[in-house]
């Protein structure tokens, strides 16, 4: 079974068991043999890389994922549990085409898949679109998946390289010694931050280290407010330097500085690129269009050049690749690197910081203070009847008070202060952010727009 619903512009992602399922095994093998096809593996790589996540249904959708890609021909080197962003390093490693079962920061009801081409390369939009056509087809034609297999199935553990990859792109020496709580959610971040941390001289506070798919302590989401409170308790009463939060798949990474404060993704952003043009002078840094303008201005002082793309990894990889770019950042805290085989990883973006901190007498409050300097809004969902009717509205709302456009969505642009307004890529929700340099006109930009976006 396979619903028209899972299919999103940059992956796939659905409810997955119990009544209400939107896609199942059988669904999971067509589109093992969708992906074969697709990509023509059987007469060009002859072999993927395929990964988990600790949900519940992951285990059964990946076995029949990969006997579908089997009964092709085609050998499946499967890592089992793995973040999203060490299934990206095994592509790159091995040279291979990836899959990994994840629905990241969704619910424990949700499974999804995550594609990439040999070396972390992303799939295209249309490559997602032709996967669909043809596991539907494939349905269509089967009442259900035959027994045949013909590749070979082998297990491979890369959880070791892994780690060492990521710890050989930071200079670790000379940092001092750092108190930091992890909170992995109950998710992948549990199975990958050990192994990374290893050896560095940090005292951890662990929080929901364990894998746990049911997310039993609070939701796999660190977008959302309430799922930074842990940490943030823990960093005020343990008298942490930092915390580092993690998301489902542990491919996004939220900081927390040591007054309990979230760390403005953007700023990490503009940490990062600073740093990165510092060791690579003129370098080429990605940004999304709901970045803070801090980034542009960081980016433009220190002489490095900005490329603007589309929200989601699909996207930012695209871009990152295209220009050779050193690192990228989102909003969402998704963080690029050239390095990673211009793929986004949580891990990495978390060991700079670390790295960075630990090289410096400030405290982290301190050492991102210059790369805040905007008041924002922080992304606001609302559940729209139609998100082209609402943006439109809103469009004509701002006609005349400053640059109207479509890039991505809704963004309107003024001297000191933008909006943006989006479908989401993975649920149904219109996304609001609003940024200004004045917070008491970001706060009535943010009311005016939700007030037309819900009718208020």
């Amino acid at each position: 079974m396979l619903t028209q619903e899972i299919f999103k512009a940059n992956d796939i992602r659905g409810l997955a068991g119990g009544d209400d399922a939107q896609w199942d095994a059988d669904g999971a093998y067509a589109l093992g043999v969708a992906f074969v096809e697709t990509l023509d593996l059987a007469n060009k790589e002859k072999a993927f890389v395929l990964g988990r996540d600790m949900r519940a249904t992951g285990e059964e959708l990946s076995a029949a994922f990969a006997r579908g890609a089997m009964a092709l021909g085609v050998d499946v080197i499967d890592i089992g549990l793995s973040s999203t962003d060490q299934l990206w390093f095994a592509s790159g490693r091995l040279e291979l085409p990836g899959v990994q079962f994840t629905a990241s920061h969704n619910p424990a009801t949700y499974n999804g898949i995550k594609f990439c081409l040999t070396g972390a390369r992303p799939v295209t939009a249309q490559q997602l679109i032709e996967i669909a056509r043809r596991a539907y087809d494939f349905e269509a034609r089967h009442n259900k998946p035959n027994d045949r297999v013909i590749g070979r199935l082998r297990s491979q553990d890369l959880l070791q390289a892994y780690a060492d990859h990521v710890r050989s792109l930071v200079n670790t020496d000379d940092m001092r010694p750092l108190k930091v709580v992890i909170d992995a959610g109950n998710g992948m971040a549990g199975h990958t931050v050990p192994t990374v941390l290893e050896g560095l001289d940090l005292e951890v506070i662990g929080l929901f280290m364990d894998l746990d798919g049911s997310f039993p302590n609070h939701q796999p989401n660190p977008l959302e407010p309430e799922n930074l409170v842990d940490a943030q308790r823990a960093v005020i009463e343990h008298g942490a330097d930092l915390a580092l939060v993690f998301d489902g798949d542990a491919d996004r990474c939220f900081i927390i500085d040591e007054t309990g404060e979230v760390v403005n993704p953007s700023a990490v952003t503009a940490l990062i690129a600073s740093q990165e043009m510092a060791r690579e002078p003129g370098a080429t840094i990605v940004i999304n269009t709901i970045t803070s303008r801090t980034v542009k201005e960081v980016v433009e002082d220190e002489g490095g050049e900005l490329v603007l793309s589309r929200v989601g990894h699909t996207y930012v990889k695209a871009m990152m690749l295209e220009h050779d770019a050193i690192f990228g950042g989102e909003h969402s805290a998704h963080y690029y690197f050239r390095e990673f085989w211009g793929a986004d990883t949580g891990m990495l973006a978390g060991l700079h910081v670390l790295a960075m901190l630990g090289r410096s007498s400030e405290k982290l409050s301190q050492l991102v203070a210059r790369f805040d300097r905007y008041a924002n809004s922080g992304e606001i969902n609302s559940s729209v009847a139609d998100a082209q009717e609402t943006m439109n509205k809103v469009a004509a709302a701002f006609k005349g008070r400053g640059y109207v456009h479509f890039p991505d969505g809704l963004l309107v642009e003024g001297d000191d202060w933008w909006v943006n307004l989006r479908p989401s890529n993975t649920e149904p929700l219109l996304r609001l952010n609003v940024e200004a340099r004045d917070p008491e006109l970001m706060a009535s930009l943010r009311d005016e727009v939700l007030g037309l976006v819900r009718g208020e």
